[in-house]
């Protein structure tokens, strides 16, 4: 199984490491590439494309100033514990068993505006780079022009046949996968509050139930997508009635 995941904003570039592992992303020339634009951008630039503050701004112009070509331990550290959003919370990565880490790495995938497909233990350097971003340059209209054959190829290539695709992955990200490239089977999961008489999906819950799923999976060694729908971390179970084939409901 391969478990898609959206990246964070908040980043940890402090906490002790786990493990001395690691990988180095695929698409690192490419990644180097953007950063090159946005290199070449002031803080109010930065600012204006991002739609942040200008001191947001200025921290990620930094950033990209201190951008180098070859990450290393020393200016980098792997991607699943730098970042540090609700979801990452959910999976609590600093605690995963050194047992299951090959299981990590082998079986979850985090989908990236600035480096485009990223395995857990891929070394990744301090930055912000939103896949929604409004970002045109040379002949691509957005990141998504920019990124979705080579991920989409990718991903599939990775796949082993009917190896089944979890999307825990936002809405903003998952647009950059060409379901058509990929030849195995892809779900999806929705997580729901009961509200004044009704289930709702919550967003801050939402992202830290794709966490708390993920570290199931993990914990599980899980392989089989039938297997998620014994997910119970938080109080969450599986919905039958509002569940469908490829969209699996969890309510609580």
């Amino acid at each position: 199984m391969k478990i898609l995941l959206s990246p964070a904003k908040s980043l940890d570039f402090k906490s002790s490491l786990p493990t001395e592992n690691y990988s180095e992303p695929c698409f690192l020339k490419e990644a180097n590439f953007l950063n090159s634009i946005l290199k070449s951008k002031n803080p109010a630039q930065i600012s204006e494309l991002m739609h942040i503050s200008s001191s947001l701004g200025e921290l990620n112009y930094e950033r990209f100033q201190e951008w180098l070509s070859k990450p290393n331990k020393g200016n980098a550290r792997q991607a699943i514990y730098a970042f540090s959003g609700d979801v990452y919370k959910g999976i609590d990565s600093y605690t995963i068993k050194n047992d299951k880490i090959d299981f990590l790495q082998n079986n979850v995938r985090i989908l990236s505006g600035h480096y485009g497909l990223l395995k857990p233990l891929d070394l990744i350097q301090p930055h912000r780079l939103e896949m929604g971003t409004k970002m045109s340059f040379k002949s691509y209209k957005n990141l998504y022009d920019y990124w979705k054959k080579q991920v989409s190829l990718e991903l599939n290539e990775e796949l082993c046949v009917d190896e089944p695709v979890l999307n825990l992955a936002s809405n903003e990200y998952f647009k950059v996968i060409d379901s058509k490239v990929i030849d195995s089977p892809i779900f999806s999961v929705n997580f729901k509050q009961y509200r004044d008489g009704n289930y709702k999906t919550i967003a801050i819950y939402s992202k830290k139930a794709r966490g708390l799923m993920t570290r199931f999976i993990i914990d599980n060694q899980i392989i089989k997508i039938d297997d998620i729908k014994s997910f119970n971390y938080d109080g969450y179970i599986f919905d039958q009635i509002l569940s469908s084939e490829k969209n699996f409901v969890f309510t609580r």
